[in-house]
């Protein structure tokens, strides 16, 4: 089966990527907060609520801005941007600020706050800097861990009481938010978060059958509600499990179906920050069918197919990197970024 080239990282698109991030992180305004107002005295800005995460717009947009110059960081460490990004972490991830972070946390009423989305870009925001070994990257891990503790308490706190997982395109998603956060839990030997995820995983998912992807996308998605699941599934179940789990959940796939879910999503207007979200689409479509297709054997007609799918949809999806619309701008470096980690290599 022919394939597209897959998308690499190049110094050119690096330092794209880190000009973008670096303006994001420190723009305050436009932003949407999430902010629960408790009382009439508890209107701030949102440098005062947020001194670390205040810029992109959103909390969880800064959070994976800043995973996403951390990356570019270990993985090309004389990138011409290298010293301005050295510099822009210092000022954002100092104790202090952190401290406020965590705190936050704390506050009445923000239980909820960026459940479960930020909170899994907050983990691997740290697990990225604990697979660097760099005297900075030791500091601001650092700084992190308080932050890096209270999530890890909310996920132990509030899986538990999650009957049902949440099976939107959108941040709300339940299969994505466990994603994130079992690679942390694998990466730090946390036993009792990766022993929680797995169990919660298997009870939301394991008896999933004929997924209705035919009914994607959603017009708001940046997720793929059935692919995002399998990408969790095929973490927390041994191989030859999960490629019959796969059978049962995408029955089509291996006919090279569901069209819908193989094919590339149109963004007609990337000055809309909902519509936006389907560039989000195309890139993690790509990085879920690479990382499902890795664990298949070559020889499994469903490995090509995915791959073949991934490749269309990662270059898609990079089409709206550099767009100039601040909407789309403002977050799709990190996914991009994200996706380039799953491509497969020596194809």
């Amino acid at each position: 089966m022919e394939h597209l080239s897959p998308p690499v990282l190049t110094p050119a698109l690096a330092t794209q990527l880190a000009h973008i991030a670096l303006e994001g992180i420190a723009r305050e305004y436009p932003n949407h907060p999430g902010h629960v107002l408790a009382d009439a005295t508890d209107l701030r800005h949102p440098r005062q609520l947020h001194p670390a995460f205040y810029g992109c717009f959103d909390w969880h947009s800064a959070v994976h801005t800043h995973w996403q110059l951390v990356r570019l960081l270990r993985l090309l460490p004389t990138l011409p941007e290298a010293t301005a990004i050295r510099a822009a972490l210092d000022a954002h991830l100092t104790p202090a600020n952190l401290a406020v972070e965590a705190d936050y946390f704390a506050e009445p009423g923000r239980r909820n706050f960026e459940r479960p989305y930020g909170w899994a870009w907050l983990l691997k925001l740290a697990e990225e800097f604990l697979m660097w070994d760099d005297l900075d990257a030791h500091r601001w891990l650092a700084a992190l861990t308080p932050l890096t503790t209270v999530i890890v308490e909310r996920y132990l706190e509030f899986l538990p009481r999650l009957t049902y997982p949440i099976r939107s395109g959108v941040h709300s998603n339940t299969a994505f938010g466990l994603t994130f956060a079992l690679d942390y839990a694998v990466a730090t030997n946390h036993t009792p978060l990766q022993r929680l995820i797995t169990d919660r995983s298997l009870d939301y998912y394991a008896a999933d059958c004929d997924a209705p992807a035919a009914w994607e996308p959603g017009g708001y998605d940046f997720l793929s509600p059935s692919l995002v699941e399998a990408d969790l599934m095929r973490r927390v179940l041994p191989v030859q499990q999960f490629s019959a789990w796969l059978a049962a959940f995408l029955p089509t796939l291996a006919a090279g179906g569901p069209p819908q879910l193989l094919t590339p999503v149109t963004v007609s207007d990337r000055s809309d920050g909902q519509i936006v979200h389907l560039d989000g689409l195309n890139l993690s479509r790509a990085w879920c069918m690479w990382g499902i297709a890795a664990v298949l054997p070559p020889t499994d007609e469903r490995c090509q197919i995915l791959l073949a799918a991934a490749d269309r949809h990662a270059q898609a999806g990079m089409a709206g990197i550099g767009s100039g619309n601040y909407m789309g701008e403002h977050w799709l470096g990190s996914f991009a970024l994200a996706m380039l980690g799953y491509a497969p290599e020596g194809r």
